[in-house]
């Protein structure tokens, strides 16, 4: 199905840790080879923008059979216009350059997945800020990200699917990649 030319991010879950790894030279290639236009990767975290004119949902499913059948792995990426990622990053309250704390986004294809993840770290008094259907903004104490609550949940199977976290600083240079 197709819709009007826009500006998509694409994040892929999971890449370059765990074993799977995915050049970014490579991505640019599986992503050219859709069809997909003005293709740029950044950083060596699984983030790519693109210019489609398709609907989000059929680009996601695009790439991520793209990618299962190119590295071999059960890929998962989240699909969203380049426009929204400025307004979540925009409406992130925490600062990108806070030396001692970083702010990071959870984002995910399921309002549902994210109700759980915002509920399990209210629990455990993770400090979070819902910004919208499809994003958490959350911190952590530099250096301790992988101990917190939001981010030890979302490396579990039942939020795997669903879910991928960026710093801020991330968001910013999609964002500017845009």
């Amino acid at each position: 199905m197709k819709g009007s030319v826009t500006r998509f991010a694409i994040l892929l879950r999971g890449v370059n840790v765990g074993g799977i790894t995915v050049k970014m030279a490579d991505l640019r290639a599986v992503l050219q080879g859709l069809g997909l236009q003005a293709v740029r990767t950044l950083l060596a975290s699984g983030n790519a923008v693109v210019t489609s004119d398709l609907e989000p949902v059929v680009l996601k499913a695009s790439v991520e059979q793209a990618l299962r059948t190119e590295f071999g792995y059960e890929a998962w990426v989240i699909v969203l216009p380049v426009t929204r990622v400025a307004e979540l990053a925009d409406a992130v309250p925490y600062a990108a350059d806070d030396p001692a704390v970083h702010a990071y986004v959870t984002f995910s294809s399921d309002p549902g997945v994210l109700d759980e993840l915002v509920g399990l770290g209210a629990a455990a008094g993770q400090e979070q800020v819902r910004l919208g259907a499809e994003a958490v903004a959350w911190t952590a104490r530099k250096g301790l990200a992988l101990d917190s609550t939001l981010s030890k949940a979302t490396g579990k199977p039942r939020y795997k699917s669903a879910t991928t976290t960026r710093n801020l600083r991330t968001l910013h240079k999609i964002v500017d990649a845009g």
